[in-house]
């Protein structure tokens, strides 16, 4: 069996590990990015209709200014962010599989018009159909300069890389160059389409999860990791 790597940032590369170890696989975390809080000015929650989270690490790090917020409603991308929303103290939690555009779509079709971003340095600017968004940066998601050791151990032995973020797969790619790795000796299971793209060329493959999903995309990682050189399953089962 191949081993899994998993670049995201803790404390989702843990919870990921854990989830990949109960399906039995082998897997080791070797985080990308470290993720820092940042000060932030809260505008007033009287302006503001629903707040939007792109990840949950907006919840984690935007500190005691959130209980302002927490009475409006949350609009989340992915389980996660949701969760992590909820146990930040945001009652009336919406949770979109796809985007924050199409969350932000919803959001205007019913009624919504002034929407607050809570968003990480490295961010998208969405924006708000029939209204408008105010952005504030509550946390930074800082990269390493080279491979963590992990890393470079593990893509010796033909693993499987796990990307959740656009980010994460450009950054990996680059990094995989400036080791002097191969990229085609390196599987990718990716998060999304977005994250395939970002990733580039190359690579010995690259696989899309069915949703954006954990679940979803350990679902290919498990199929990649027992896969055989020539395309077959390990250990002879039918695998169809």
């Amino acid at each position: 069996m191949k081993p899994l790597l998993v670049l995201r940032p803790q404390p989702g590369a843990d919870a990921t590990v854990a989830r990949a170890e109960a399906m039995g696989l082998q897997a080791i975390a070797a985080p990308l990015f470290s993720v820092v809080p940042l000060a932030w000015a809260p505008p007033d929650p009287a302006g503001v209709d629903a707040v939007l989270m792109t990840s949950a690490n907006a919840a984690r790090h935007g500190g005691e200014a959130l209980r302002m917020f927490a009475m409006l409603p949350l609009l989340a991308v992915g389980a996660a962010t949701a969760a992590a929303a909820r146990a930040a103290g945001f009652a009336d939690v919406t949770e979109g599989d796809r985007d924050g555009a199409a969350l932000l779509k919803r959001a205007s079709e019913r009624g919504c018009r002034r929407v607050l971003h809570l968003a990480g340095r490295d961010h998208m600017d969405l924006p708000m159909p029939g209204g408008s968004i105010e952005r504030r940066i509550v946390y930074a998601a800082d990269a390493v300069g080279d491979l963590p050791a992990p890393a470079r151990e593990l893509l010796t032995r033909e693993a499987i890389v796990l990307c959740h973020s656009p980010r994460a797969a450009g950054l990996f790619g680059r990094l995989v160059d400036k080791a002097g790795l191969a990229r085609g000796g390196i599987a990718i299971a990716a998060l999304s389409e977005a994250v395939a793209q970002a990733a580039g060329s190359g690579w010995a493959t690259v696989e899309v999860a069915s949703a954006p999903k954990d679940d979803a995309l350990l679902e290919i990682a498990a199929r990649l990791c027992n896969q055989s050189p020539n395309g077959g399953a390990e250990g002879g089962e039918d695998r169809r």
